[in-house]
């Protein structure tokens, strides 16, 4: 019987956040800014797969300064260092801060994404043929439906 659960997300100290993002930035020569230090905070503290727009919008009040090409900038950057993943879900990039091994149930009403394990999936072998397309490096399922919140909202 194939086996899934909602993934859980915890939530890390924010000064453990920050400590971790000075390290891998000194280590990488880069310079820490209270820009680059809000933004990640933001990602790490979301509920959601939020997109660099939705950060924008988070942050912009505490942040009068900060503008969207600089989230922009700091994803893209935070995705090369490995401490996000980019989920191209439906109309646009989204971010992902868990880095650990899940899948995505996508809403095609609402745009949410759900994180979802599934251990017999991951434990399957990847089809031979595959290997003459390339080298695989990773695979992850995307389930496309309606949420049970938008099943609810359709029915009343």
């Amino acid at each position: 019987m194939n086996r899934f659960k909602i993934a859980k997300r915890t939530k890390l100290d924010p000064s453990r956040l920050a400590e971790h993002l000075r390290k891998v930035f000194e280590e990488e020569g880069i310079k820490l800014t209270h820009q680059r230090l809000a933004i990640y905070q933001a990602i790490m503290d979301a509920k959601d797969h939020p997109s660099a727009e939705t950060i924008f919008e988070r942050l912009k009040g505490e942040l009068p300064a900060l503008s969207l090409d600089t989230v922009y900038r700091t994803l893209a950057l935070f995705e090369q260092l490995g401490l996000i993943k980019r989920v191209h879900i439906l109309d646009h990039a989204r971010f992902d801060p868990d880095l650990t091994r899940h899948h995505h149930f996508v809403c095609k009403k609402c745009k949410k994404i759900i994180d979802f394990v599934w251990p017999d999936f991951d434990r399957m072998a990847l089809p031979d043929g595959l290997k003459s397309l390339g080298i695989p490096m990773e695979h992850q399922v995307e389930v496309r439906g309606i949420c049970k919140e938008c099943q609810k909202k359709e029915k009343e």
